[in-house]
């Protein structure tokens, strides 16, 4: 089967995917304790102010029109208004993803770029000095609360060195360079951690197989060895683990935003669940899932060029 053909199955094996998550979402986000209606007006709204809002929210329908009318403004891309912040979704949202997703692509760089060396070193140095202080430091880091790497990183090179900004994302793309840095690499640790050590045992394992010394007894130099053989072969678990942390980098990313005090969609997702906003809640959630379907699709695809013995069918 072509790469087209697979691709276009894989995105109509979405559509019944996405119909469950739009309906766990919708069902599990009234679950929530509380009413959004109170939330709104406060603890001194009266019954008629209650009443009136619930109508105009269109709470006062049977659960099942209710989500209907929500399959339909998704649909039509229409998501909604905020109930908390009082503009469309979609312009609340559109502000924010670009800085969550900023942070998640320069925490996948620093991540393969850190692992990747280390992991390949550690690997052709087995047992030696070189792996011994590799494999202690991805032990350090992932024994770290990211949090407190967070503060640590922000105490030394913010507040006493001033290299970086305390917090915020500034105004222009400089400015949101310079401040992405600290929190790139605070959530790159332990992402860089695992697949370091990941990569390490899977450059000892490769290095162990019959092909690799075939390779070599047909004459082939070191550096093709390397690249044909080792580092493809190895990089085959590589790729799956990178992508499952790409998925778990967007949901942590909560965390490193509230420490670092970057206005993305993880900070606006804690608020929204606070204000009980539902059309913020789902529209980030949907917004997840479709990435996350996504990188899947993508990663099963990079399979078929490490491993040629993968087809897509």
């Amino acid at each position: 089967m072509s790469t087209l053909n697979y691709i276009m199955k894989r995105i109509l094996q979405i559509i019944p995917v996405m119909i469950i998550v739009t309906i766990l979402i919708f069902f599990m986000i009234r679950l929530i304790p509380g009413d959004p209606v109170t939330v709104l007006l406060g603890e001194k709204a009266t019954p008629e102010m209650v009443k009136l809002l619930t109508i105009k929210m269109g709470l006062d329908k049977p659960i099942y029109i209710q989500y209907l009318f929500f399959m339909k403004g998704l649909v039509t891309f229409d998501l909604g208004n905020s109930l908390h912040y009082k503009i469309p979704v979609f312009d609340l949202i559109n502000k924010r993803f670009v800085v969550t997703i900023t942070l998640t692509f320069f925490t996948v760089i620093f991540s393969a770029l850190i692992s990747f060396v280390t992991g390949y070193m550690a690997g052709l140095k087995k047992d030696k000095i070189e792996d011994q202080i590799i494999r202690m430091g991805a032990l350090v880091a992932l024994s770290m609360p990211q949090f407190w790497v967070g503060l640590i990183l922000l105490i030394a090179f913010a507040v006493k060195i001033n290299i970086f900004p305390v917090g915020g994302w500034g105004t222009t793309w400089p400015e949101h360079l310079r401040a992405i840095i600290l929190p790139a690499f605070t959530q790159s640790l332990m992402t860089a951690a695992l697949l370091a050590r990941n990569l390490r045992n899977g450059v000892v394992d490769t290095l162990k197989m019959d092909f690799v010394d075939f390779a070599r007894s047909k004459g082939l130099d070191e550096r093709s060895v390397k690249r044909d053989h080792i580092i493809r072969n190895a990089l085959i678990s590589y790729i799956t683990l990178l992508s499952m942390r790409m998925a778990y980098m967007l949901g942590g990313s909560i965390i490193i935003e509230k420490v670092f005090a970057l206005p993305g969609i993880g900070a606006l997702m804690i608020d929204s669940i606070y204000s009980r906003d539902y059309a913020v809640i789902q529209a980030v959630v949907i917004i997840f899932a479709v990435i996350v379907i996504t990188i899947n699709i993508l990663t099963d695809i990079a399979y078929s060029f490490l491993d040629p013995r993968v087809k897509l069918d």
